[in-house]
């Protein structure tokens, strides 16, 4: 008989993403890329590894081909067990239909039986869309030390941002008194990370009536949460003290590339002690020209920087051509920036061409709005997308017949 496991993971990695745009269009928000060489999914996914949990249950749902590929076998993040492991589990297949995942709450009770596999005493339930480093092994010391039936990460967030989040109040001993989802007039400034530690036995019978509940939204925040506080079950609050970020917008997810930058970055991934893996392609070195300027910017392997790069963030392949300027922005797999071309305060998805003279955005400085450009454009020359603007197949289109600029 197999041993069981002290703890099961469960990753939440099926979500739409709707407010990165064009970024999300063909795959789920956790498969989007972030810091170069990384996907959004690496860091839960590398935080469970480096706490010592090796049974983790990916669940997607919206455009799952690209992040069932990307995971496989979990060999990039040692997840790649006999008994265990990492596996992904989409929606519940009957012999006459497939269910739609309803909710978080609803996503991990169709995957119960994959739980019981293990026999767990423990169920973590992991949001997959966040950037951030964390000892999940220290929550789950915590949440037995407490005594706690659930036990909740909490984050500091500032009061005007309070009402995105799912906000709590709590005692002096960190037990939660209450819990409202995205409230209109937050009271705390305690917000939930999606982070949670639940003990088995309570969470299958939580499951178990959330789902005989016609009325629930099957959310754990909106329903599950909050019927165990009017139960008086033992909630606890987690406080995170480290860097965590919501990478839902294009703004947000911005500034996570951006923190990676500078002499004392917010976020550093040189940590030895708490790496970051990843699937990434085998590329070859990145080169740097002899007039090539570089300067505060992220250059991935097998970039090719011929003009200027400042304040940005390069991923795999990137071809900067001379007199090119790259500035304040960030630059998926194989984008090229042709010759004289300028890219400022911009988001630019994977394996998209600027021809020559072409003008993307505006500078930082004077720009009121990122500009985000969708992948697998070639965008003729002289082209220029202003300030703000989502483009992508549709606005080049219209840009191509109308014969001027977009």
């Amino acid at each position: 008989m197999a041993k069981k496991k002290e703890i099961v993971a469960m990753l939440l990695a099926g979500g739409q993403g709707s407010r990165l745009y064009l970024l999300t269009e063909r795959i789920a928000k956790p498969a989007v890329t972030f810091g170069g060489k990384y996907h959004i999914i690496d860091f839960p996914l590398s935080n469970c590894v480096n706490s010592g949990i090796d049974t983790v249950g990916v669940l997607t749902q919206y455009q799952p081909l690209a992040l069932n590929e990307y995971v496989g076998n979990g060999l990039p993040w040692d997840l790649d067990r006999t008994y265990g492991g990492a596996r992904t589990l989409p929606p519940y297949q009957a012999m006459d239909r497939s269910e739609w995942y309803k909710g978080t709450a609803n996503a991990v009770y169709q995957n119960m039986n994959f739980i019981d596999k293990f026999d767990p005493d423990y169920v973590m339930v992991l949001s997959g869309d966040h950037i951030y480093r964390m000892d999940y092994a220290e929550m789950v010391e915590f949440h037995k030390q407490k005594g706690a039936v659930c036990t909740i990460a909490v984050f500091d967030v500032p009061l005007d941002e309070a009402s995105r989040f799912g906000i709590m109040e709590t005692d002096a001993d960190d037990r939660v008194c209450s819990f409202e989802e995205k409230p209109k007039a937050p009271k705390s400034t305690k917000a939930s990370m999606g982070i949670y530690v639940f003990s088995t036995d309570a969470l299958r019978r939580y499951l178990l009536a959330d789902d005989a509940d016609e009325s629930s939204e099957k959310d754990f925040g909106k329903n599950v949460i909050p019927a165990m506080l009017r139960a008086g079950e033992p909630l606890y609050a987690f406080p995170f003290h480290g860097y965590w970020k919501d990478v839902g917008t294009i703004r947000s997810l911005w500034e996570a590339n951006m923190d990676l930058l500078g002499e004392n970055p917010a976020l550093s991934l040189q940590d030895s002690s708490w790496r970051i893996y990843s699937r990434s392609d085998v590329r070859a070195p990145q080169y740097i020209g002899g007039n090539a300027v570089v300067r505060n910017s992220v250059i991935t392997e097998g970039c090719e920087i011929y003009g200027q790069v400042v304040n940005s963030v390069l991923s795999g392949g990137v071809v900067v051509e001379k007199n090119a300027v790259v500035r304040d922005s960030v630059l998926f797999d194989d984008v090229v920036v042709g010759e004289g071309a300028c890219v400022d305060y911009s988001v630019v998805d994977g394996r998209t061409t600027f021809g020559a003279g072409c003008r993307v955005g505006a500078p930082r400085e004077t720009a009121s709005e990122l500009t985000l450009v969708g992948g697998g454009l070639n965008v003729p020359d002289g082209t220029s997308i202003p300030e703000g603007c989502r483009f992508g197949a549709k606005e080049l289109e219209k840009a191509l017949k109308g014969g001027e600029n977009a």
